[in-house]
């Protein structure tokens, strides 16, 4: 009898363990959220409608940061150059 109260002990304690990490991947989130937050405002996307930023961040994430960054670089660099063409 007693390896089956062990046993039980051993799921009330798992439980209890997996209930903590949730609470504390709760917290995680709210920090990493707050954490974002005060990187996009001000940088103009805070402009941006909620599901005009969820599309935007989803396809950079796709993307990955060094492909994403050299699409929004390079883009921006060709733009530059092309508008003002013998300006170099």
């Amino acid at each position: 009898m007693p390896r089956n109260r062990s046993a039980i002990a051993a799921l009330q304690k798992l439980e209890a363990d997996r209930e903590a990490l949730d609470a504390k991947q709760r917290e995680l989130e709210v920090q990493a959220a707050r954490e974002l937050g005060e990187i996009i405002l001000g940088s103009g996307l805070e402009s941006f409608s909620k599901k005009g930023l969820r599309k935007v961040a989803e396809e950079l994430g796709k993307l990955g940061e060094d492909a994403a960054i050299e699409k929004l670089i390079g883009r921006a660099a060709t733009r530059a150059s092309n508008a003002a063409p013998g300006t170099q």
